[in-house]
């Protein structure tokens, strides 16, 4: 058996006023409990049935990370602790591809537009993948997350999180994020590009190096969050259960 996990003093301190209260329906079961099967299930990758009876059942483990995935409960939760301590003088964007084992496969696929479907999986050289985006704060935390399908281009992600990015001083990003547009709308908000131009660019653009080595930062958070084996391969069928499971990876790695 896996080695057990449970949340510690200190991270439940800060997890546990951020729980929802009052929620109608009988009493809910032991939440530290509950919760730490939850992340059991998401470092080791497990499948649910599998969670440890130690945590409590197993139906009772996913139906509460479902339920709250459904309610936006772990999203809004990486957001919140986002908003009560991020620095964020400076922030980075970028993107990773994951691969989407087969049992992700059958959920609805109600489109949004061309070469896109609603459970964020695509057809990429990686095979059918699904891409996170995120925005990390000048101390390489998360901060924002969004779902692609592999497909999409990491300007589709810019175009998702920009309008729930802060207000920063600059914004880190590499040369797929390297559009006339996106600098068009990071100078409106008053935020400096630290962008390299393409190497097919008439024009050289001038960028911060020094700062530009800072985007290191942005790379880690991808290789702790796929430290959590449901991060780093998609299992679910829903794409905001599969943001959930990436968002609570976030939560325990960086702001626990």
């Amino acid at each position: 058996m896996s080695q057990l996990f449970w949340l510690s003093d200190e991270q439940w301190a800060q997890l546990e006023p951020h729980l929802p209260k009052n929620q109608p329906g009988a009493r809910r079961v032991d939440d530290r409990r509950v919760i730490s099967g939850i992340i059991h299930v998401l470092r080791t990758g497990c499948r649910w049935c599998d969670c440890p009876a130690a945590y409590g059942p197993s139906t009772t483990i996913y139906n509460r990370f479902n339920r709250w995935s459904r309610r936006r409960f772990w999203t809004s939760l990486v957001e919140a602790l986002a908003a009560s301590g991020a620095v964020t003088k400076s922030m980075a964007i970028d993107s990773t591809y994951v691969k989407a084992h087969r049992s992700a496969h059958g959920g609805s696929h109600m489109t949004e537009g061309r070469g896109r479907t609603f459970q964020a999986i695509g057809k990429s050289r990686g095979g059918q993948t699904t891409k996170i985006h995120i925005l990390t704060d000048t101390l390489g935390r998360p901060h924002t997350l969004v779902l692609t399908a592999g497909n999409a281009s990491d300007m589709t992600g810019a175009d998702l999180l920009l309008p729930r990015m802060p207000r920063v001083r600059y914004l880190i990003a590499d040369k797929g994020y390297d559009a006339d547009r996106l600098r068009k709308a990071l100078r409106h908000r008053g935020t400096v590009p630290v962008i390299p131009g393409r190497t097919n660019r008439k024009r050289k653009v001038a960028y911060d190096r020094k700062r530009y080595g800072n985007r290191h930062l942005v790379e880690n958070a991808f290789c702790r969050l796929k430290d959590f084996r449901r991060a780093a391969t998609r299992y679910d069928k829903l794409a905001a259960n599969f943001l959930s499971a990436v968002a609570l990876a976030a939560v325990i790695a960086f702001w626990m």
